[in-house]
């Protein structure tokens, strides 16, 4: 019975200290788990030609991109847009190749797959912005060998390319891979990328001023997929177009929290390699056109194509619509195009103030399968006339080269596009992408490096300064450990007696916080308004908040997703900021430590116990056993007992 009673004892212990050991380690993956971040753009038209490339190989690439971003992407690249849509016919981007690095202005384009600038060894290249790029003036520069997975030289030492536009451009070269910087605005070091060495290049991109094009694609070896498969930036980008008359812009390489009231429509993979949409119907002036929502999905559906200057229907869809907008706009008369080579359809005497045009011109809708509808203004289909002053003309043709609606550049200006490939959709958020780079946290190049002393963990605050609206925006540095968020909110007034518990409960509702979280931190009076501090801390047990929780919180700060019990009426965000992790006490540092060695304590103090009580019974039922041994009763000791072999004694 000793024996049993230490068993138990013991096996009591050893149950305790196992359970505790996995709600430690289940404490401590929630805790890595809240810290793991996931999930924070002349040839007047050039659409590109829509070959579908290997779809075996893409879609092998691409289910291992998927998977891969999950759990190594984390840096988002900001990088700033030029030139303009209709003056130039594109955007273009800076990046930098090579060590020492090399400067190019390559053109934002979705609807290829490869990144491609002129060599030093190109004799049949135009003149463009910058130098050629020099691969033996690059220590990092090597050319892709011949293998199995590419085509190759005639001579098979090389992995070579070919491409053809369906403006007649074309560009052909070697493969290799170098150094790719991506610009200042960053969080997102240099990679090793693959590109193409252009050796001649014809039609229209021989004369553009842009070096090159930069392919964001759905497929190998777009910048995109190769950034997802090194780990480095999750599965998505967005690009936002400057609106008419302004350009510029900025792409994000890497996910982005999208904005409150971005509506999203579903990007099928499967269906064609690029970046399709389920477009159904098209309205005008609020009036559907009388269409069949297929005529949206024939070919290779309806796709966007940063790529193209212009919009393209298939014929019936451009008929109807050309007719509902001649209808709505009767009264400026008609008059010829600025290119011969384009049959255009062009409105004199409307004015040269493009505010006002939304008063000449209906609105144009476009409805996706899920309801969604993105809204037009008609700065997304009308292009100023080149040489007829307060003239304008349609920015949307017939296709006429199959029936594929092609959506180009025109159609997102003034549009942030997130290209979420991840979950297979595409967001639209209006906005003015000229003033991005004022509504993002970084507002120019000297902001987008952290301190040194930021970089060190120091435990500086940033204070990012804000502009009216706030930053739509802003991406944590990587280096940066959040401790705490904490913001002002200017109150016209506060209503006496009201309960403040009531507040605390709507700040963390709109933030998408726990209510334990949120703390207000004192209420002063200033010019007639009342000012709330708040702070909002990590969710216990963790002591900082993971960048991606940061951005969202930041995020629904300066939207003014919070919303306040009626009685308060509105308010305004003065500031926000961010604070490191507070220095814990020695025992919440060491808290593991003190609780193994409590626990350890208890444990060998029940074995200590079970010993002791086990011993004092075992020596217990000894001394009685001796005891009635000699008080044996006669009968029982003489009873005759069996040995080994059976016998009786």
């Amino acid at each position: 019975m000793a024996r049993s009673r230490i068993q138990l004892d013991t096996t009591t212990a050893t149950s305790l200290l196992l359970v505790f050991l996995f709600v430690y380690v289940q404490s401590t993956a929630a805790d890595s788990a809240d810290t793991a971040t996931p999930l924070l753009l002349s040839a007047f038209v050039l659409p590109l030609t829509l070959s579908t490339p290997n779809s075996s190989r893409t879609l092998f690439h691409l289910h291992r991109h998927l998977q891969r971003s999950e759990s190594y992407s984390n840096a988002t690249a900001s990088m700033r847009l030029y030139d303009g849509l209709i003056r130039i016919g594109y955007y273009t981007a800076m990046i930098w190749i090579g060590t020492p690095a090399q400067e190019f202005a390559v053109i934002i384009d979705t609807g290829s797959f490869l990144t491609f600038v002129p060599c030093s060894t190109c004799k049949k290249c135009g003149v463009h912005q910058h130098p050629k790029f020099q691969p033996n003036q690059s220590s990092t520069y090597q050319s892709l060998k011949c293998s199995k997975d590419c085509t190759c030289d005639s001579e098979m030492k090389h992995c070579v390319y070919e491409k053809h536009y369906s403006d007649m451009s074309f560009s052909s070269g070697v493969l290799g891979e170098d150094i790719v910087s991506f610009g200042d605005q960053i969080e997102l070091k240099a990679q090793r990328t693959v590109f193409g060495c252009e050796n001649a290049e014809g039609g229209p991109i021989y004369r553009l001023p842009a070096d090159g094009i930069m392919g964001l694609g759905r497929g190998y070896p777009s910048i995109v997929d190769q950034l997802v498969e090194r780990g480095v930036i999750t599965n998505s980008f967005s690009l936002c177009y400057g609106g008419m008359g302004v350009g510029g812009g900025a792409m994000f390489l890497g996910g982005i929290y999208p904005p409150a009231g971005m509506l999203f429509t579903h990007s099928d993979p499967a269906r064609s390699p690029y970046y399709n949409t389920d477009l159904k119907e098209i309205h005008v002036a609020g009036k559907r056109l009388p269409l069949n929502p297929w005529v949206f999905d024939q070919d290779f559906g309806t796709i966007l194509d940063s790529g193209a200057t212009c919009a393209y229907l298939p014929g019936a869809a451009f008929e109807a619509f050309k007719d509902a907008i001649l209808k709505e706009v009767n009264s400026f008369p008609l008059i010829e195009g600025p290119n011969s080579a384009y049959v255009d359809i062009c409105f004199a005497g409307v004015g040269s103030d493009i505010s006002q045009l939304s008063k000449k011109f209906p609105a144009v809708d476009l409805v996706f399968s899920n309801g969604n509808k993105l809204s037009l203004s008609p700065e997304n289909y009308l292009f100023k006339h080149f040489s007829a002053p307060g003239a304008y003309c349609l920015g949307i043709y017939q296709n006429e080269h199959d029936e594929t609606t092609l959506l180009g550049g025109i159609i997102v200006r003034n549009t942030l596009v997130t290209y979420d490939r991840e979950h297979t959709k595409i967001g639209f958020w209006k906005t003015n992408c000229s003033e991005i780079w004022e509504k993002f946290h970084l507002p120019n190049s000297s902001a987008a490096e952290p301190s040194a002393s930021i970089r060190e963990n120091s435990t500086e605050e940033i204070m990012p300064t804000l502009t009216p609206s706030g930053p739509l925006f802003y991406t944590v540095p990587a280096e940066v450990i959040v401790g705490f968020i904490t913001f002002d909110m200017r109150l016209s007034t506060i209503p006496p007696g009201v309960n403040l518990t009531e507040v605390t409960a709507s700040v963390a509702h709109g933030l998408d916080v726990d209510t334990s979280q949120v703390h207000l931190l004192n209420i002063t009076s200033k010019d007639g308004h009342f000012v709330l501090a708040w702070a909002i801390y990590p969710a216990r047990p963790s002591n900082y908040i993971s960048n991606a929780a940061a951005k969202k919180i930041i995020g629904g700060i300066v939207e003014h997703r919070v919303s306040l019990p009626p009685v308060f009426g509105n308010y305004q965000v003065l500031g926000w900021r961010i604070g490191p992790p507070a220095e814990r006490e020695w025992w919440e540092k060491y808290h593991f430590e003190v609780s193994m060695t409590m626990l350890l304590t208890v444990f060998l103090g029940l074995i200590f116990f079970g010993m002791h009580f086990g011993w004092r019974d075992g020596w217990r039922s000894l001394v009685s056993y001796i005891s009635d041994s000699r008080h044996a009763n006669p009968e029982t000791e003489l009873h005759p007992l069996r040995n080994w072999q059976g016998t009786v004694d």
